[in-house]
């Protein structure tokens, strides 16, 4: 397993850390006390019918993906959540530590990165550091930077919501 916090500091991506009590949902997410404006984030792990194919999806917190439109947009059969075994297997994380930042633990270029057009508008981004007791605030930039290393191009799109 790869030190997230070695990875940025050795690459130069700068980031603020909050530490904080074991946090599994977005609602949860809300209640921390997280100074600044950084775009809050949520994240599914969504495999196909299949399992050929894995996604990472990043929106922000507030939104509710449709994902029956979303697999329309991607060209993925039956899109759904993917178990425990494959977030283990793909991005080395546990239910409740999904974060973006995961990718760096798949070295094997096997899972597509999403990102909701919106969330990469902003400034910065909170993501936790691969573990939920723990929140990074990120500039986009450095998120760009950290995604190109891994050697993950994020496709960058309107991800549907449920209306």
């Amino acid at each position: 397993m790869i030190d997230i916090y070695e990875f940025l500091n050795t690459h130069g991506i700068t980031f603020e850390r909050y530490d904080h009590e074991a946090v599994y949902t977005c609602e949860q997410a809300d209640c921390l006390d997280i100074p600044g404006s950084a775009a809050k984030t949520k994240n599914l792990f969504l495999r196909d019918r299949k399992g050929k194919r894995h996604f990472l999806v990043t929106v922000g917190s507030e939104k509710s993906v449709d994902i029956k439109a979303l697999e329309d947009l991607l060209g993925a059969k039956g899109l759904s959540f993917a178990s425990a075994d494959r977030l283990e297997r793909y991005l080395g994380l546990a239910p409740g530590s999904v974060t973006l930042l995961g990718v760096v633990n798949d070295a094997g270029g096997d899972v597509e990165v999403i990102v909701d057009e919106d969330l990469w508008q902003c400034d910065s981004l909170q993501c936790h550091p691969l573990v939920n007791t723990s929140t990074l605030i990120m500039t986009t930039d450095g998120v760009r930077r950290f995604l190109a290393l891994t050697g993950h191009e994020p496709t960058i799109i309107r991800i549907p919501v449920r209306r």
